[in-house]
């Protein structure tokens, strides 16, 4: 069985300390093709069933959940071995179940509820502020402010991203617990965040970042900014699991999906969007992931398919025939950075596949490709001593892990899951065990 890949937490827009900042150098209603198929219950689970990990909604066993990052037989495959009484899923449940009822008193999350207001005057426009840039001690007011790659501002804990990755948290908690209990206490209230953000005209985000990443003294609003929404990557697949549930309506699918469409515009028009997709380093590759998933969920599967196909150009230019990611190594935290790459390529490449574009084999003429960029890294995480380029925090081998399984199942190859036992003997949590290998 092929297992596809899940987003890590560290994806969520919330945790900052994950890369999230380049240096300035530089559908519808309908299931992606060939993949899991939207499935409605057959009838909700009852009060009594919900102690159980076993009495999940019914699900076609020749169906899945509507995803596009994750292996909807992977989790169908789940569902099946918690109602046989397997005692690792049902562990795995279990751990879950207590995560979902913390998510429980997650929230409300809203954009509206920042203390500073945009430019636009319109706090329905998410804001944030550049993670990596400070006040200039040279100068009274500080401004314009300055560069420091990889220490990140404690400023950037009060922008949007932080109410953003709250929700993305909650609600991927919240969605798994559901589709795996059958507890609707989940699935209400991974609605009710669901539609605060985006879809209640009070509190809802409107869907541009023309002021994300900003930096006092230089810039309202970047280019750079949209990396801040890599969480909704996470997010979309997390409503896919919500199918079916009672809570989550039609039209709260309908609302969602046309507001991830108007994202996808914006995205494809404005001016940070363009200057985006021109990124030459992990900035441009998760631009092509976010803009294909979201295409996708949206019912636009032509854009998804014509970004993902042009995608082969990044890696002609980003990965060296011995997979070395040099825009990525020129970092202060370059460990980090390749990883986060390459953790971008690897949802490209999944997503790639409901469209017929092969990422995962793609080799460019100079021989650069994605298992290259992984099998690069491979022998440094084994031993990091190794490691030679600058690296201001410290280095953790075990985050090639996720990547490393997710490799194994994709590239049929047991070196991979073999080396990640080796660099990262815990044993899977809930996520892998319920929903396979992320990166």
């Amino acid at each position: 069985m092929r297992i596809a890949v899940l987003m890590l937490a560290a994806l969520t827009c919330a945790f900052a300390l994950a890369p999230t900042q380049a240096a300035e150098k530089s559908p519808a209603a309908t299931p992606a093709p060939d993949k899991t198929a939207a499935a409605a219950p057959k009838k909700p689970a009852t009060p009594a069933a919900e102690n159980s990990p076993a009495a999940a909604p019914e699900k076609s066993a020749a169906a899945g959940p509507r995803v596009f990052v994750l292996d909807g037989a992977a989790i169908l495959d789940a569902r099946r071995r918690a109602a046989a009484g397997d005692k690792e899923v049902v562990a795995a449940i279990e751990s879950l179940r207590r995560e979902a009822d913390k998510a429980l008193k997650a929230g409300p999350f809203s954009v509206t509820e920042k203390k500073d207001t945009p430019p636009s005057g319109d706090k329905h426009d998410y804001m944030s502020v550049a993670p990596y840039y400070w006040p200039d001690p040279s100068k009274p007011d500080g401004k314009p402010y300055i560069q420091r790659d990889g220490e990140v501002n404690p400023d950037r804990g009060g922008g949007d991203n932080t109410q953003m990755g709250g929700m993305t948290h909650a609600v991927g908690r919240l969605a798994a617990g559901w589709h795996f209990t059958g507890d609707e206490r989940y699935a209400e209230h991974a609605a009710k965040l669901l539609r605060a953000w985006f879809l209640d005209e009070k509190t809802r985000m409107n869907p541009n970042l023309n002021f994300a990443q900003s930096v006092p003294g230089r810039s309202d609003g970047r280019g750079t900014g949209i990396i801040d929404t890599v969480c909704l990557i996470e997010l979309v697949d997390s409503v896919g699991l919500l199918g079916g549930s009672k809570a989550w309506t039609a039209a709260d699918q309908k609302g969602l999906e046309e507001w991830f469409g108007k994202f996808v515009g914006w995205l494809e028009e404005s001016k940070n969007g363009r200057a985006e997709a021109r990124a030459h380093n992990n900035h441009g590759t998760w631009y092509d992931a976010q803009i294909s998933i979201y295409a996708f969920f949206a019912g636009k599967p032509d854009v998804a398919k014509r970004v993902l196909a042009e995608s082969s150009k990044r890696i002609d230019a980003q990965i060296k025939a011995d997979g070395q990611q040099p825009a990525e190594l020129a970092r202060t935290k370059s460990w980090n950075y390749s990883i986060y790459n390459l953790r971008a390529w690897f949802i490209a490449a999944r997503l790639g596949e409901h469209v017929g574009v092969d990422l995962w084999k793609y080799q460019s003429p100079d021989g650069g490709s994605i298992r290259k960029a992984l099998d690069w890294l491979l022998p440094l995480a084994k031993d990091p001593s190794k490691w030679t380029t600058k690296q201001i925090v410290k280095l953790k081998p075990e985050e090639l892990a996720p990547l490393l399984r997710t490799a194994a199942a994709e590239y049929h190859d047991p070196k991979y899951a073999e080396a990640a036992r080796e660099i990262s003997p815990a044993a899977p949590d809930w996520r892998e065990r319920l929903l396979g290998p992320r990166p």
